[in-house]
């Protein structure tokens, strides 16, 4: 039966959406590692594919837990799947037409958007858990804790590629792997940080090269 008391005040349409967009990862992620070339991009993106199927079960055993069906469609669900396929659909059409290394910037360009729905998604999480019942943050609040960081790593460690990937294509001395990636960065001031860090290296390259 449905926890009523709980789905009073918890968006279903968000969790169905948060779900679908991590079900679509799985499917980015797999596509992109066939599109990814340099080897630490490509451990990178192996892990965050199996944080992204743990987050599948995360998700799922949220709508269990209130009685709901994981496969129940919403139309806010249809919609990111619909965008989710198009991503992948995006990847196979470079594997098939692009240079590798044009591939690969394909495939970061659609890590960053899909990640940038699933970052969304976990954020609006958790400012429920502030304005929610205690029933409903015991629900939601251990698996946004859970996921959170994890999610915030994924968008802008991928930023940070995508960036670095096309000033190399650029052919101007590009970071690899990119400062958020050593920095270890987690938030958006710490992005924006790294960001920064990376051009008086860049100079000094660039100037040496002269």
């Amino acid at each position: 039966m449905k926890n009523n008391s709980l789905l009073a005040n918890v968006p279903v349409d968000l969790l169905y959406q948060a779900l679908e967009t991590e079900k679509g990862g799985v499917q980015i992620y797999s596509t992109a590692l066939r599109c990814a070339i340099n080897k630490d991009l490509k451990k990178e993106w192996n892990e965050y594919l199996d944080q992204t199927k743990t987050h599948v079960q995360v998700v799922t055993g949220i709508l269990r837990d209130l009685g709901l069906d994981p496969n129940a469609e919403t139309p806010g669900r249809k919609i990111v799947r619909y965008i989710g396929s198009s991503l992948v659909k995006a990847m196979e059409l470079a594997l098939r037409c692009a240079d590798p290394k044009s591939a690969q910037i394909v495939a970061a360009e659609c890590v960053v958007l899909a990640e940038t729905k699933d970052h969304l998604n976990w954020e609006l999480i958790g400012e429920l858990t502030k304005k929610l019942e205690p029933a409903e943050v015991a629900l939601l609040k251990p698996a946004y804790e859970q996921v959170e960081d994890e999610e915030d790593e994924h968008l802008y460690h991928t930023t940070g590629w995508t960036r670095e990937l096309w000033i190399e294509a650029l052919g101007m001395p590009a970071v690899l792997p990119p400062p958020e990636e050593v920095k270890k960065v987690e938030t958006a001031i710490e992005a924006a940080q790294a960001k920064k860090s990376r051009a008086p290296k860049a100079r000094a390259k660039k100037a040496g090269a002269k």
